[in-house]
């Protein structure tokens, strides 16, 4: 099956570095099996993912909490960052 991923929001968010990050957030979709080459042909998977503007993936815990996956950096959201 054939998948991409499609853009849904960006935010700045605050390490607790200090730094600022940009953070986006994708949905996976799936090419319909069979289906002609529209936009239309592409569905969401009901999975979502964070990463980085460099690509580091980003969990999300229960409480908001977002960490960068492989470093012990924890970010939040942050809106009136200017980065």
């Amino acid at each position: 099956m054939e998948r991409r991923l499609h853009l849904l929001e960006s935010f700045k968010a605050r390490g607790d570095d200090g730094n600022i990050y940009a953070v986006h957030g994708y949905e996976h979709l799936a090419r319909l099996e069979g289906a002609p080459d529209l936009d239309e042909a592409w569905q969401p998977t009901g999975t979502s993912e964070f990463r980085l503007a460099s690509g580091e993936a980003v969990t999300v815990d229960r409480s908001g909490t977002m960490t960068v996956v492989g470093r012990a950096l924890k970010l939040r959201r942050d809106p009136t960052a200017v980065a």
